[in-house]
Parts: structure tokens; C-alpha cells; sequence
């Protein structure tokens, strides 16, 4: 029964984060559209910066980027942040229930690190708060100013956590930790850094004093940085369903690069809505992906020794399955961390164990991913021996 209420809990906070999180990207890419898309107006109007004109459900709508005089301040003002913080709450809650809480599943490798989970939730919410002060205080550094050089420091940053925590967590809980802390900086740059200025313009306009250009440099710098992560960000959210990713052997590398190739999709995009369209983002971006791809496509798993030993019966393949993954892959799993069998993914009979073989080879042979923290202790060598019955036909007496 618990773990039936923790999938229900699990996928209502799933369900508002996707929710939440489509409003504000929404929302952020709308505004970069909009940004790039005002013409001024002809004939000119006072205070009027740019406008555009759009249609949408059956209607025409007219939108003025305004410059307003002291008087001229709305009494009603439309803020977007809301979106943000409740992406962020909705994310951190999931990581709770699914990494923090389920720690010994999900987080802890202890083929990696040999951690408690004390000790595991310690470094990724030391990880969340700490990311922030540290990119915050190189962006406030006399360093923001220097373009190529500040970014370059920040992404050679961001390669040193990923090369870390993969070395510390399970792949899959390094790559979930690199999404939450990206996602806490995106947030906390809108509610600690944007929204701030946002409100000094405000008090400013209706005092008729000038804004501090400071104040402006650094909401649009952080505004571009969010803009950036977007892309990767989503990347992150949908890569545990795919274990050639964070399973591969140098999983730091992969999303690095995955990570290079959605900037770079989401940079020819902001060149093209500000009409300065360049096509090489785009053929870069594929060359990049297409070159994590072949570098995850698996070898050979049958080296000369194998091919010279008897063939792997069936009984040896059953026996390593029945002891390292029916307690969770079974009509009616042991393990009491589940209910009911993982993506209903059953091996009770002979005829399921064979029809899945493709799927064992993938996660347990090539990715390693499964058993999930390796709680049941698959040995490299059982390993070796269900990849060779698989590439030997995976045959059932």
C-alpha cells in the first residue's frame, strides 16, 4: 500500500511540475519573442518603445513595450514569477520523494561511493544552496563584464560538478542533482536577481529618478542564462528514461555535450527572432548528438575467450536473473520498496526472461543501469555471462 500511495504522490507532483514548468518556459520564451519582434511605431507615439501586432483564437491583440513617465505608472502590474517558484517547489518535492527518500534506489551507488543516506542528501542540498552563491558571486564579480571569459569559467564549472557527481552519486541521481541545481539557479535568478530590478523600476519610474544600469545589465545577463539553460534543463528531466545516457561509462561527458547541443538549438532561435538567422547552430548542434549517439552504441560484448567457451544454458541465465532481479521483476515483487513490478516488467516464467532479453542486454549488460543501485549486488561476471546467453540467441531448454 505505500508504495501504490508514493506512485499516486509521485505522479501528482510529476504532473504540476510539468504543468507549472510549461507555463514558465512558456512564458520566457514568449517574452524573448516578444523583446525581439517590436517595431517602433509609425508614425511614432510618446513613450511608446516598440509594438507588435499578433492573432490568436479568433481575435487581433496589440502589445507597446512602454516607456512611462512618472504619472503614467498602471495601477494594476502583471508579474511572471509565480511560474518559476512553483516549478522549483513542485521539482524539489519529486527529488525528495524520489531521490532522497528512495536514497538507497535511486541515489546511492555504492560501486561508486560507499555513502549513507544521511550522508547522500547532505551533499545534494549542500549541492542546491551552494551552487547558487557560487554562481551568483562570480556573475557579480567584476568578471560579468568580461563575456567569453566569465562564460567560459561558469561552463568549465559546471563540466567540474558534472565530473564529480558522477563519481559520487548513481548516474542517474548525478544527472537528476545537475537538473535541480540549474533549475534552483534559473529560479533563483528570477525571484533573487530579475524580479528585484524589476521592482526598482517600478519605485523609480513613479519617483522620476533613473534607474541604476547596473540593476538592468544583470537582470538581462541572468534572463539570457535562463533563456540558455532551458533546453538542457528539459534534457535532464526526461534522461532517466533513457539509460544509454546517464548509464553510459563517461555519463558526465554525454549530458555536457547534450547539454552544448541544446544551447546551441536555443541560440539559433534567439538569432533568428532577433533577424540575425545563422544556420551553423543548427548542423553543429546534430553533429554533437549524432556524436554522443555513436559514442554510446555498444561494442562487441563477446570477446575470443567467450566465443571459445560452451555455449551459456539457460539455467545459468535464469539463476542470475532469479537472484539478482525478480525481487522487483515479478508478479508479485519481494523487494518492499515496490507493489507492484517496475513498468510491469515481469521474468516468472521463461518465456518473459527471453522476450525481454533485448531489454536486459541494454540496461544490465551494455548500461549497467539495472539492477537500480545495483541493491542486489550484480556481479560484473554475471553480467558478462547474460550478455554472452543473449548474443548467443538467448535460448531456452
Amino acid at each position: 500500500m505505500e508504495s501504490i500511495l508514493s506512485e499516486w504522490v509521485n505522479l501528482v507532483l510529476r504532473w504540476a511540475h510539468i504543468i507549472t514548468g510549461i507555463a514558465w518556459i512558456g512564458s520566457s520564451f514568449l517574452f524573448m519573442w516578444l523583446d525581439s519582434h517590436l517595431e517602433k511605431p509609425d508614425p511614432p507615439r510618446r513613450n511608446v518603445e516598440g509594438e507588435l501586432w499578433m492573432t490568436h483564437s479568433g481575435g487581433f491583440y496589440v502589445v507597446e513595450k512602454m516607456d512611462l513617465a512618472p504619472e503614467e505608472v498602471p495601477r494594476t502590474l502583471h508579474w511572471f514569477k509565480w511560474e518559476a517558484a512553483w516549478t522549483w517547489i513542485t521539482g524539489f518535492l519529486l527529488l525528495c520523494l524520489m531521490y532522497y527518500y528512495g536514497a538507497e534506489i535511486y541515489l546511492i551507488d555504492r560501486a561508486v561511493a560507499d555513502l549513507s543516506r544521511p550522508e547522500a542528501i547532505a551533499i545534494g542540498l549542500a549541492l542546491l544552496a551552494g551552487s547558487w552563491f557560487v554562481y551568483d558571486a562570480l556573475y557579480k564579480s567584476p568578471l560579468r563584464h568580461r563575456g567569453v571569459l566569465v562564460e567560459c569559467l561558469g561552463f568549465g564549472l559546471l563540466i567540474l560538478v558534472a565530473y564529480g557527481l558522477t563519481h559520487v552519486f548513481s548516474a542517474r541521481g548525478a544527472y537528476m542533482h545537475i537538473g535541480a541545481m540549474l533549475g534552483t539557479i534559473m529560479v533563483a535568478n528570477v525571484w533573487m536577481i530579475i524580479i528585484p530590478a524589476q521592482q526598482k523600476l517600478v519605485d523609480a519610474t513613479k519617483a522620476g529618478t533613473a534607474l541604476d544600469a547596473r540593476l538592468a545589465f544583470n537582470a538581462k545577463q541572468r534572463s539570457v542564462h535562463n533563456n540558455y539553460m532551458t533546453l538542457p534543463v528539459i534534457f535532464i528531466m526526461i534522461s532517466s528514461h533513457y539509460p544509454s545516457t546517464f548509464g553510459h561509462e563517461h555519463a558526465w561527458a554525454v549530458l555536457i555535450v547534450v547539454f552544448i547541443a541544446g544551447a546551441l538549438v536555443r541560440h539559433w532561435f534567439n538569432l533568428r527572432n532577433a533577424g540575425r538567422s545563422r544556420f551553423w547552430p543548427i548542423p553543429a548542434s546534430v553533429v554533437l548528438i549524432l556524436a554522443v549517439v555513436y559514442a554510446s552504441l555498444p561494442g562487441g560484448t563477446m570477446t575470443a575467450e567467450d566465443e571459445d567457451a560452451d555455449p551459456v544454458t539457460f539455467a545459468e541465465a535464469y539463476d542470475i536473473v532469479a537472484r539478482r532481479c525478480v525481487s522487483c521483476h515479478a508478479a508479485k515483487p519481494s523487494d518492499e520498496n515496490f507493489d507492484v513490478p517496475p513498468k510491469n516488467v515481469v521474468f516468472d516464467t521463461a518465456e518473459q526472461i527471453r522476450d525481454q532479453a533485448p531489454k536486459i542486454r541494454a540496461v544490465a549488460v551494455l548500461t549497467r543501469t539495472m539492477p537500480v543501485g545495483n541493491e542486489t549486488e550484480m556481479t560484473d561476471e554475471e553480467r558478462r555471462i547474460l550478455g554472452r546467453w543473449i548474443a548467443e540467441g538467448a535460448e531456452i531448454e
